[in-house]
């Protein structure tokens, strides 16, 4: 067993996407994860989640090439992603959240996360979930987090810019980054990865979600790559302008072919936005 499954290792290693010494010691563990529980993780490891590691998350990103990318993090573990859209508020999925008194942190100016070279925490002041979202359903799956302090913008941190309006036109070109999970159920990465995603029409995306996808408010993408457990709430990118936050997938199969991943479409919420940050009171 242990010979075939070295054979089967060697195999695959031509067609896996490795960001370090570190990740080949995790393609390993992945191999012999049956006979060795995952110390990560507390579990096991299955052969599915094996088999799907090259395809979700796509490769590392060139460090600090996103700036506007946030970590979310309770207890200073991350949980999801986030975009700066200014220097004082953070845009993430609404689910990321579980409401008072859970209490997160944003880390700013990130690549690596277990490495703080440049990078700094900043606790939140406001939790501001769209109105109308609510638990039991992915629609209105939008907040604005309100820091605690203004944000110094650098070469590693900044914002991105909004849509002023309309539609996200079906195969255009965008991409999704993140440190959520490399493939289905298993670690998360601590490098920010990035994955291209090219859109679908909303006939295809009703087709494939039915009563779930609401065109008025969302945009789903596919790609080779894509995005996966923790790398919800951060920004769908096309061009150099956020257009959607990473809402949900397939339950079952990270970045799944059957089921595309649904983003919140950011411009079906502009005027709330506005209205948000043209009532808070300045930070002095």
């Amino acid at each position: 067993m242990i010979i075939i499954s070295l054979l089967l290792l060697a195999s695959l290693l031509p067609h896996l996407t490795f960001t370090g010494e570190t990740d080949y010691i995790k393609a390993f563990i992945m191999m012999f994860s049956w006979y060795v529980p995952n110390k990560l993780t507390n579990s096991t490891i299955s052969l599915s989640a094996r088999v799907n590691v090259d395809i979700v998350n796509g490769k590392e990103a060139k460090p600090h090439s996103r700036p506007y990318m946030v970590s979310l993090q309770k207890d200073k573990k991350h949980i999801c992603g986030g975009f700066l859209i200014s220097d004082e508020f953070v845009m993430t999925a609404a689910h990321c959240w579980k409401g008072y008194p859970e209490i997160l942190t944003v880390e700013v100016g990130a690549h690596d996360l277990w490495k703080s070279e440049v990078s700094y925490h900043v606790e939140v002041k406001s939790y501001i979930s769209h109105p109308h979202y609510t638990f039991c359903s992915q629609w209105n799956d939008i907040m604005l987090l309100r820091l605690q302090e203004k944000v110094k913008l650098n070469n590693y941190v900044n914002w991105i810019s909004l849509p002023k309006e309309g539609v996200v036109n079906g195969d255009t070109l965008c991409s999704v980054a993140g440190w959520g999970q490399l493939w289905t159920n298993g670690i998360l990465s601590n490098h920010l990865m990035e994955a291209n995603m090219t859109t679908i029409n909303h006939e295809e995306c009703q087709r494939k979600w039915e009563s779930k996808y609401l065109a008025s408010q969302m945009i789903c993408a596919h790609g080779h790559g894509g995005s996966c457990k923790g790398d919800s709430g951060g920004p769908l990118v096309c061009g150099n302008t956020a257009v959607g936050v990473t809402s949900f997938g397939s339950r079952i199969r990270c970045n799944s072919p059957a089921h595309p991943t649904v983003y919140t479409k950011i411009s079906a919420y502009l005027p709330w936005i506005h209205q948000i940050i043209r009532n808070i009171k300045p930070i002095s």
